[in-house]
């Protein structure tokens, strides 16, 4: 596994849980807001080895509960099933944040996974105008309806970007969600990194706010 970083605690990665955060190396797409650039390249070498993860995560057996996997984006990694096994056996839980990049590595983890945040873009068949990547809406889907047939606990999340969401896109996503069975949508604030300077985007208004809750409930989240 290429691990491009590690976050050794956090208490907001995983609900409930305290966590470290494993952001493994490389992402198929390439987000107009994309927050962890850095993780973008698969062919860089991590910056931790695996080895070295897991000496990390013995000293802190009876500290941390849970162990994320986050990017990148984590399906890509091809030892990602033998990774998770390695963790859990540790006697962590585990979680994932994914775009839903890759159906047959998403499809033979989800059986391990204790809770997973999926990101969806925007509505699938826009997908592009965000990822840059053609059909990366239908992958997305496919992965979403794997995740809400499973019995894996999970949050959607979308990033909003004013820039390239509108608010008929917000309500497309929020009655997508809910007739897929989404009791809850979170939507992210949008922060821009450039020139060493952070740009945040404002989140929807209060009346595209009351509409989205007639139709979903949902939880705007500040980063």
């Amino acid at each position: 596994m290429k691990i491009g970083g590690l976050l050794k605690f956090s208490a907001l990665d995983y609900p409930g849980k305290l966590s470290c955060v494993v952001f493994c190396q490389g992402c198929s797409l390439r987000c107009v807001y994309c927050h962890n650039p850095d993780f973008l390249d698969q062919s860089k070498d991590g910056a931790v080895s695996f080895e070295k993860f897991i000496d990390f995560l013995r000293g802190r057996i009876g500290y941390l509960d849970a162990v994320v996997f986050s990017g990148g984006d984590p399906l890509l990694q091809h030892d990602l099933f033998d990774s998770i096994l390695t963790v859990k056996e540790i006697g962590f839980l585990i979680g994932i944040h994914t775009s839903g990049v890759a159906l047959e590595s998403f499809e033979r983890i989800i059986p391990l996974i204790n809770w997973v945040g999926f990101d969806v873009k925007t509505v699938f068949h826009k997908y592009d105008t965000i990822t840059g990547v053609l059909n990366s809406g239908q992958i997305a889907e496919k992965n979403l309806s794997v995740l809400l047939n499973s019995k894996t606990d999970y949050e959607v999340r979308t990033t909003y970007d004013s820039r390239v969401i509108s608010s008929d896109d917000l309500i497309e996503i929020a009655q997508t969600l809910h007739k897929l069975g989404v009791k809850k949508w979170i939507i992210q604030e949008c922060a821009i990194h450039k020139d060493n300077e952070i740009m945040k985007l404002p989140l929807p208004d209060y009346i595209i706010v009351d509409e989205l809750l007639s139709i979903i409930q949902i939880e705007l989240r500040q980063r």
